[in-house]
């Protein structure tokens, strides 16, 4: 979704993500927190959706030296969420 074009960082795979809902949030704490990041969604009307189904919704790709803090927010979003369904 968000991509930082100014920078000349490596985008590597740092997580995968559960739902659209959880993309979304995500994208939206990365991008308050100016942390350049792509979310790269599995979905592919040709096969619908047959890859979601194998490999999940989607995923985070970040320059490296985020991850540790993506990786922070996506674990509180997910324990603040247990529960909720």
């Amino acid at each position: 979704m968000n991509q930082d074009s100014s920078s000349n960082s490596r985008y590597v795979r740092i997580a995968g993500i559960e739902n659209a809902i959880e993309g979304q949030l995500m994208d939206s704490i990365m991008s308050d927190e100016g942390i350049p990041h792509r979310i790269h969604s599995f979905h592919d009307t040709a096969y619908d959706g047959l890859y979601q189904f194998q490999k999940g919704w989607g995923a985070i790709f970040a320059p490296e030296q985020y991850k540790t803090r993506i990786l922070d927010i996506l674990e509180k979003i997910r324990s603040d969420t247990q529960g909720v369904e």
